[in-house]
């Protein structure tokens, strides 16, 4: 029974630590910053919850994350200018149009021709200036994290800087999972607190 309770203690002490986590990270952020893409690049990354102006997408170096023609999103960099070699921001979409469109260039063109008649025909997609809301993956228990990102451009033989971003584009701060996790911690330990004269 002793050992019982040391595991349940382990695990409401995880699930309060989760949830102390979640609801700091949303009193951290309310709303989106709102920040420049050159501010972003010079300061790094002040909330995790960002609405990011003034960058430029780059389709043509955007890397498919699943590497399988099953294609759920890919990794795209965020630039401060169309033609801007260094790439310090780098977010995630499943935006359909994207996918759609990047689809169609990879796998469907069959000669360099096409290839081209379809970017002329899409170059504003391609490199457009867009606004982006998301957080940045530090921060987010999901597929994608830092560490899987990093070596995804490893992978790719593409330079990364220190001060690497990563977006997860439409993600924002959970609202209600912060104080599930701290609720079933305090209720676990509370029923610990009062069973521990129980007879083994």
């Amino acid at each position: 029974m002793r050992r019982f309770r040391v595991t349940i203690i382990a695990i409401c002490l995880i699930l309060g630590w989760l949830g102390y986590t979640d609801l700091s990270l949303l009193l951290r952020n309310t709303e989106p910053l709102d920040i420049t893409i050159a501010d972003l690049e010079t300061d790094g990354a002040p909330r995790e919850w960002l609405t990011i102006h003034d960058g430029y997408q780059d389709l043509l170096k955007a890397i498919n994350m699943s590497g399988t023609m099953e294609i759920g999103s890919f990794l795209v960099p965020l630039k401060h200018s169309p033609d801007a070699g260094d790439i310090n921001i780098w977010f995630e979409t499943r935006d359909p149009q994207i996918i759609k469109a990047l689809k169609e260039y990879y796998f469907k063109l069959e000669t360099a021709q096409q290839q081209k008649d379809f970017l002329k025909k899409n170059q504003e997609l391609f490199s457009a200036q867009i606004s982006l809301t998301g957080m940045t993956v530090d921060n987010l228990a999901a597929d994608s994290n830092r560490t899987k990102l990093e070596k995804l451009l490893q992978e790719m033989n593409i330079p990364m800087a220190e001060n690497t971003i990563f977006i997860s584009e439409g993600k924002e701060p959970a609202v209600w999972r912060g104080i599930f996790f701290m609720g079933i911690a305090i209720i676990g330990l509370i029923k610990v607190y009062y069973s521990r004269n129980t007879p083994a």
